[in-house]
């Protein structure tokens, strides 16, 4: 079974299980590290991070987690 995901600048993508478990990996362990109340916005943010990254190959948790921390870091908030 894949998933397939089409989003807002997102490519068509196909995810294995494999991969579904490693994206959710990363994104439970960057809403945890975040400081209470984490929004919805900085969820969704994390979670674009992550799909993005995960579409350029990357299937390391660690590095899934940080890069989407950096980018909502850097990211403006308005």
């Amino acid at each position: 079974m894949l998933l397939a995901v089409k989003d807002r600048g997102f490519e068509s993508a196909a995810y294995s299980p494999e991969v579904i478990e490693i994206m959710s990996a990363a994104l439970a362990a960057a809403i945890e590290s975040l400081p209470e109340p984490v929004s919805a916005t900085q969820v969704h943010q994390l979670a674009e991070s992550i799909l993005n990254s995960a579409g350029r190959g990357e299937r390391d948790v660690a590095a899934l987690t940080r890069m989407a921390l950096v980018e909502l870091r850097i990211t403006p908030h308005h």
